[in-house]
């Protein structure tokens, strides 16, 4: 089972994944969210883009803003899948350690990021 958001980070991303069955519900989302909530709302990619196995919009947003926005997109993903995680500096543990879900799980692209030296 997807592990769920937890606000454990100053900052984070949230990722709402679609295709091109979706796409245009997921811009309703993603302009709703920026209409409602304390969010910045990123380009909506019609590809995928970096580690991301489907296309992807990204929402930023931070630890004050945490316990109205998940809950807000949990209650309005309408099936979409959304991937959490914190912003910690750590690109490969904010994509592995820190992931967390609403939705289905995906496996991640993590070729381009690398592992902190302890």
């Amino acid at each position: 089972m997807p592990r769920r958001p937890e606000n454990l980070y100053p900052e984070y991303h949230a990722h709402v994944y679609f295709g091109p069955a979706t796409v245009a519900q997921a811009r309703a989302l993603v302009e709703a969210a920026g209409r409602e909530l304390p969010v910045a709302v990123g380009r909506v990619h019609e590809k995928r883009v970096g580690p991301h196995p489907h296309w992807s919009c990204q929402l930023a947003f931070d630890a004050t803003a945490f316990e109205t926005v998940v809950p807000w997109l949990d209650a309005h993903r309408d099936g979409l899948d959304v991937f959490v995680h914190g912003q910690t500096g750590d690109a490969y543990a904010d994509h592995t350690d820190h992931a967390m879900w609403l939705g289905a799980e995906s496996v991640l692209d993590l070729s381009a990021f690398r592992p902190r030296a302890g």
